[in-house]
């Protein structure tokens, strides 16, 4: 089984990020910082699948997993990056029970789910076939995003789905569906992402969560929380941050 996911499976605190300026250079940079994986946004950004392909050697042999946020719970979007090289799929807008079963069988080869045999990177253009197809079901990492009421409210059924390795939280996606957008920290939208917490560990699932904006008290609350598949910020966040402090610096 690959390392990544079982470490994942394993409760293991595995740290991330986010690519969404669709850079194989931000990607390089990502991946060599620390991070455990990073992931292509192709939900909130440009990115298509040949940019992604970039991003996926940029980061290959640099010990960091790839994962990517495919653009919607699609059966070819999610064919596509896993054949050009993404051993941790996420989906996002999961609701039920049945999209999440969906999401399962998009990621995985017959009998248990609907993915197409083929050449591909993931099998180095074919070498590799047998090895990858045999093992690739066990091998592929598959979380599902929660990220609105009707998620949460059926968050039991979600984290009962077989393949669903865990949930990841969309904390600003949530506040919208409650009505309140952008208000990441209110008590509704905590007490909700308590409440997945909670359901992921009585189903012994994972839970994830993007801390966009990190601080101390966010990141320390996530991790007492039982959090511990946790994106930090972004490749657009630090390079916006990291230039507001210089023209800070340069004021003062």
């Amino acid at each position: 089984m690959n390392t990544f996911r079982k470490r994942l499976l394993s409760g293991e605190l595995l740290v991330g990020s986010w690519i969404q300026t669709g850079s194989p250079a931000a990607a390089e940079i990502l991946a060599e910082s620390g991070f455990d994986w990073i992931a292509a946004d192709m939900e909130h950004s440009s990115i298509a699948i040949d940019e992604f392909t970039a991003i996926a050697r940029g980061i290959y042999g640099r010990g960091v997993i790839t994962a990517a946020r495919v653009r919607e719970n699609d059966t070819l979007a999610i064919r596509q990056v896993l054949d050009m090289g993404a051993e941790c799929v996420i989906i996002p807008m999961v609701n039920n029970a049945e999209e999440a079963e969906r999401a399962v069988r998009s990621a995985k080869y017959p009998p248990a789910g609907v993915r197409g045999f083929g050449y591909a990177r993931m099998n180095n253009w074919g070498r590799d076939f047998a090895e990858y197809a045999a093992n690739a079901n066990e091998d592929i990492a598959v979380i599902v995003m929660i990220e609105s009421k009707e998620a949460v409210d059926n968050i039991e059924e979600i984290v009962s789905v077989e393949g669903v390795d865990g949930v990841f939280i969309g904390p600003y996606d949530m506040s919208g569906s409650y009505g309140i957008p952008g208000q990441t920290s209110d008590p509704i939208i905590t007490e909700a992402c308590s409440r997945v917490a909670k359901a992921c560990k009585r189903h012994g699932k994972v839970a994830g969560q993007h801390i966009v904006l990190p601080t101390s008290e966010n990141v320390s609350r996530a991790l007492s929380e039982g959090y511990s598949f946790i994106a930090l910020g972004g490749d657009i966040i630090f390079v916006r941050r990291a230039a507001e402090e210089a023209m800070e610096l340069l004021k003062k």
